[in-house]
């Protein structure tokens, strides 16, 4: 079969389920100084007429520092969801749901803003952002 123009090989990604709204406060895992983030944005995901795009675990969105530092707080970021409460099913049968959402502040180059990250890294974010898993403590 002929490969179809404009369509490159993709990556064979598991489906998760996206949990986490445009408009949902999450905790910043890092020590970054920021607290809490708000999602702004989470580019690359599309999704059906007047609903609300969601991000997963693994995913990049953007985000805008609600509670933290004044030189954090009212810019855009982006950040890497790390966490999220509704389950995720893995291959194997087992689903795995943390106690909060939670993400690391990123920069646009793909370095963590922090240095340490706090709590569990789902394997599912830390497969796509090597970064973020050399500075998770526990992969999960």
């Amino acid at each position: 079969m002929a490969k179809q123009a404009g369509k490159g090989v993709r990556e064979f990604r598991p489906y998760v389920t996206r949990s986490i709204p445009v408009g949902a406060n999450i905790v910043c895992a890092d020590n970054s100084g920021a607290k809490i983030l708000e999602v702004i944005n989470v580019p690359r995901i599309h999704t059906r007429s007047s609903r609300l795009a969601a991000g997963a675990v693994g995913d990049y969105c953007n985000v805008v520092v609600k509670k933290g530092p004044a030189e954090l707080r009212k810019q855009v970021y982006g950040a890497v969801i790390i966490r999220q409460k509704y389950a995720v099913r893995r291959l194997n049968g087992v689903r795995v749901c943390f106690e909060d959402n939670a993400a690391v502040l990123i920069t646009p180059e793909g370095e963590t803003k922090g240095t340490d990250i706090k709590g569990p890294v789902a394997a599912e974010a830390s497969e796509k952002w090597p970064r973020v898993a050399n500075l998770a403590s526990t992969v999960i």
